[in-house]
């Protein structure tokens, strides 16, 4: 076995504990606590549940970052940024940059302060607000995951 074999293995269940996450916060906790809390204790249950994730997405998309430049590295592959044949290693690493924005910039700089000053003024607009953010990170990100296989395998090529 290869240090190569074993990045891409890293890589692969950074991404599945990472993305798994988030599908599993968008499709399961965020239904839950619209259901059950009233619009007012929306923002706070979600923040303490989604809290207990947060670290471990932090070291996730870390993880699968440094393997990702560590793969294109090793294989010499940055010429295929320069191909938009290879589009779906682009759109890995927009979705890599976005949550790694949002976990290590966003949320503790300004987005938590933001979401409780709009959840103050409408808490109902503001929770829908972050279960759409979620399906469109979710969304981006399942779609990149099935293109990046498909294209690892050349089918996309």
């Amino acid at each position: 076995m290869t240090e190569l074999t074993i990045a891409r293995a890293l890589h692969v269940l950074a991404v599945v504990h990472w993305i798994g996450g988030v599908f599993m916060v968008t499709a399961v906790i965020l239904p839950s606590v619209a259901r059950l809390a009233e619009p007012e204790r929306r923002i706070a249950l979600f923040e303490s549940i989604e809290g207990a994730f947060s670290w471990q997405a932090k070291i996730s998309v870390t993880l699968a970052g440094a393997t990702g430049f560590y793969m294109t590295a090793r294989l010499d592959a940055w010429s295929r940024f320069l191909d938009p044949a290879y589009w779906w290693m682009h759109a890995m690493v927009a979705v890599w940059a976005l949550f790694t924005f949002v976990l290590f910039v966003a949320e503790p700089l300004f987005l938590h302060q933001w979401f409780r000053r709009a959840a103050a003024r409408d808490p109902a607009a503001t929770f829908a607000l972050i279960q759409r953010f979620h399906w469109a990170l979710l969304t981006a990100s399942l779609v990149t995951i099935g293109a990046a296989v498909l294209g690892a395998h050349g089918a996309l090529g």
